[in-house]
C-alpha cells in the first residue's frame, strides 16, 4: 500500500515508500516514488536521473558519481574503486553497499529516491531491499532503460572524447558491457518477479525517452 508524507495537512498518515505530494500545472496530483533507473553503461542512467530529480523532486544518488569523485580526490575508496573501474570491471557489492548505507544515513528526511547505476548486481538489490525495509520502505518501480549494444558503443566512445574520461576506450567498453550482461541478469529476473521491472526504450532523443518515463511514473498510481 502507498502512503502519503505524515506532513500533508488533513490526513492521518504513515511515512512509507511514497513520502511527497505535488500539484504539477494542469493540477494533477502526484505521488512521489523511490525509483531505480537501470540500464547498461552509455544508456542514459545519469541524463535521466537528472530528469527525473527535478520533475518529482527526488533525492539523486549516483554511485558512479561518487566513486569518480572518490577517485578524483585519491581518497583510499577512491584507489581502490579505480583499480576496477579502470578495467571495466564492477566495484565490489561491499563497498557501494557501505556507500549507499552512509547516503541513507546523511539524508534522513529525504523526499524520495532515485537510484542511478545501483544495485548493479543481485546481492546489491537484496542488500537494497533490507535497508530500506528497516525504514519500513521499498522500491516501488525499476526503470530499465533498454539500448542496442551498437549505440551504448557508440555513445560511450563520444563521451570519452568529450570528457576525457579515460574508462571509455573501446576495450574497456566492451569489457564493461560484458560484466554488465553477466552480472544484471540475474537483477533483472529480481525485479521482474516482484512486479516492478518496466522496460523503457532508451533510443531516441533525450527528451523523446523522458516522455516514455514520464508515461509510466505518471500511470504508476492511476
Amino acid at each position: 500500500m502507498i502512503y502519503l508524507r505524515n506532513k500533508v495537512k488533513g490526513f492521518i498518515l504513515t511515512k512509507q515508500t511514497i513520502i511527497y505530494l505535488c500539484s504539477c500545472n494542469n493540477n494533477r496530483i502526484f505521488f512521489m516514488l523511490n525509483i531505480i533507473i537501470f540500464g547498461a553503461p552509455g544508456s542514459g542512467k545519469g541524463t535521466q536521473g537528472e530528469n527525473l530529480t527535478k520533475r518529482y523532486n527526488l533525492t539523486h544518488i549516483s554511485t558512479g558519481e561518487v566513486l569518480r569523485n572518490k577517485i578524483a580526490k585519491q581518497t583510499e575508496l577512491g584507489k581502490l574503486a579505480d583499480k576496477y573501474m579502470s578495467q571495466g570491471q564492477l566495484v565490489p557489492d561491499n563497498v557501494v553497499i557501505d556507500i549507499l548505507d552512509k547516503f541513507f544515513a546523511d539524508n534522513p528526511d529525504s523526499e524520495g529516491y532515485i537510484f542511478d547505476g545501483f544495485p548493479r548486481t543481485l546481492r546489491q538489490g537484496e542488500a537494497m531491499d533490507e535497508m530500506l525495509g528497516k525504514q519500513n520502505e521499498s522500491i516501488n518501480v525499476v526503470l530499465w532503460l533498454d539500448v542496442d549494444d551498437d549505440e551504448l558503443v557508440s555513445r560511450l566512445l563520444n563521451r570519452g572524447k568529450k570528457e576525457g574520461r579515460d574508462d571509455d576506450t573501446l576495450e574497456t567498453i566492451k569489457s564493461r558491457l560484458q560484466v554488465y550482461n553477466r552480472k544484471t541478469e540475474p537483477l533483472k529476473e529480481f525485479y521482474s518477479k516482484q512486479g516492478k521491472l518496466v522496460q523503457i526504450d532508451g533510443m531516441g532523443t533525450v527528451d523523446e525517452i523522458f516522455s516514455r518515463i514520464e508515461n509510466v511514473v505518471d500511470n504508476l498510481n492511476s
